[in-house]
């Protein structure tokens, strides 16, 4: 099956509310409980895109969204702002296919370009597929935090797993080449 990335937009927002849902209802990458509805989900994927993070979907040839990925600050403090975070959710009916790959490749590239300087994946429920896909993109253990949510009738464990961008950190970052708006002023 071909399957494109391209940017997401608005009108993505139905798919990528149902593929969240179905998350956070029957898994544990996400910590939340109740799944949110589409005008909750369409103020996350503004505040998001606003703020220049990428926020890319992959869909089939009939244009069905398959799976979608983006970053975002990891923390608000003003010297974490060359550090993202990656969140990929896949349709149930799309696992297993290397969807999430061609996600997180993409998602490390144009992060990359944009000048960020590092990518932090934390894992809810230390998912093995979730691993295997950072790993296989380059990502390397960076820590677990044990029993960090209770859902599903279980303690969920928290996997930190990193990437370094570009020059990382052996080079100071250009604070006039910085992409987002989060940190502007």
């Amino acid at each position: 099956m071909t399957v494109t990335l391209r940017d997401a937009a608005a009108a993505d927002l139905a798919a990528i509310t149902r593929i969240y849902a179905e998350a956070v209802l029957t898994g544990t990458a996400s910590y939340e409980l109740v799944a949110p509805d589409e005008v909750e989900m369409m103020a996350r994927f503004e505040a998001t895109t606003r703020q220049g993070y990428p926020y890319i979907v992959a869909v089939d040839p009939t244009g069905t969204v398959l799976g979608y990925a983006y970053v975002s600050a990891f923390r608000t403090r003003p010297a974490y702002r060359w550090l993202v975070e990656d969140s990929i959710y896949i349709a149930a009916e799309a696992r297993g296919r290397g969807i999430g790959k061609l996600l997180l490749e993409a998602l490390v590239q144009r992060a990359t370009a944009l000048g960020f300087r590092q990518m932090v994946a934390v894992i809810g429920g230390a998912s093995l597929a979730s691993i295997a896909v950072h790993r296989a993109c380059g990502f390397h253990p960076a820590g677990t935090l044990t029993g960090t949510g209770f859902k599903l009738g279980q303690w969920l464990d928290t996997v930190f797993m990193q990437i370094a961008l570009g020059d990382g950190d052996t080079s100071d970052p250009d604070p006039t080449r910085y992409p987002g708006t989060l940190f502007a002023g």
